[in-house]
């Protein structure tokens, strides 16, 4: 089988030799068709074909933490279907993502579907792995539990991250039925364990039922502000904007993104959908706005095909994943932000 020709900023399309700096992109759409070839996030080159990268987007199939409906395992293979339809080029922010930066389609890391405390640690030991060469990791799940081994990855270069987490729920509980990891814990494990800055950590697009007022009392005791659906139903996204922005400042930032925080509308595969959520629009332009921001590393999880229509939350997953990529690329006008 032959290769598949990839673009690049230096020689004809498909060289994958020569000067290693130089970006090895997308396979070529004008020479072969999108639903062709082996589905890569955005049809970028795997770990194998490139000397060097930047940027590793990676999957996590475990979704051993869910509370309710099960099926993120099989987020990552969806996403990256879904990814098809990406271009190389983001006319918002004006940038080229993958002709400035070396992306890597990095696989999965495997990790065990019956025991949580071992799914995580070899989380972690792979996240570790990968970002001993990547500067940064953009991971696609999978459920939420898998942004405290990441988090932990993240925070032993950096000490601890601000945490930027768009989703229905605050994910700051403590346990169910005694577990203490679970979908609906990772940030407040995190909390505990140091790895985020209590003083500049929001969460955005939260809403619906809480189990009670000390929910939200815990949540700020362990370090969130937050930026609820019903503030963004009030302010606008340029208010929502603004005190993302005011509450960061320059540290650094991980970017967690639930699924979940679509309106189902817009997103129904997920396993835990809440009505009154972002919509799509809503959410990219939050998201196109965080490339003033310091961003280490990012997820997108709960993706759910099993309950999703016509590739709906596929396809937005997938932006997500490409709009935290162009956050992260240097250069770039940002015109339109927001």
């Amino acid at each position: 089988m032959t290769s598949l020709p990839h673009t690049s900023k230096a020689g004809p399309a498909g060289t994958t030799e020569g000067d290693p700096a130089v970006p090895i992109g997308p396979v070529d759409a004008s020479r072969v068709p999108r639903f062709a070839g082996p589905a890569t996030f955005a049809r970028l080159p795997r770990l194998d074909q490139v000397t060097r990268y930047d940027v590793a987007v990676v999957g996590v199939p475990f979704d051993t933490g869910v509370s309710y409906r099960p099926g993120a395992r099989f987020g990552p293979a969806h996403v990256r279907e879904s990814s098809r339809l990406l271009r190389p080029y983001n006319p918002v922010l004006d940038v080229e993502p993958f002709a400035a930066m070396q992306v890597v389609d990095a696989g999965d890391i495997a990790c065990s579907p019956f025991v949580i405390e071992e799914a995580i640690t070899e989380i972690e030991r792979g996240a570790d792995a990968l970002l001993d060469t990547a500067s940064r990791l953009v991971t696609i799940g999978g459920d939420h539990t898998i942004a405290l081994p990441l988090l932990r990855s993240v925070a032993r270069r950096y000490g601890p991250v601000a945490v930027v987490h768009f989703d229905a729920h605050l994910d700051t509980w403590d346990t169910y039925f005694g577990a203490e990891y679970t979908h609906g814990t990772p940030f407040r494990r995190a909390s505990e364990e140091g790895l985020i800055d209590r003083e500049a950590s929001v969460h955005v697009g939260v809403r619906g039922p809480l189990y009670g007022p000390d929910d939200l009392t815990d949540d700020r005791r362990l370090g969130f502000a937050a930026v609820t659906c019903p503030d963004i139903a009030a302010d606008g996204v340029a208010g929502a904007i603004e005190r993302i922005h005011a509450r960061i400042g320059d540290r650094p930032v991980y970017v967690s993104v639930d699924i979940d925080v679509l309106d189902p509308a817009h997103a129904p595969g997920t396993g835990t959908p809440e009505p009154g959520g972002l919509t799509s629009r809503e959410l990219l332009a939050v998201l196109r706005s965080l490339r003033d921001l310091n961003i280490v590393s990012a997820d997108v999880v709960e993706v759910a095909p099993a309950y999703d229509h016509a590739q709906l939350t596929g396809f937005a997953g997938a932006h997500v994943a490409y709009e935290l990529l162009s956050a992260m690329t240097p250069g770039g006008s940002a015109r339109g932000r927001g």
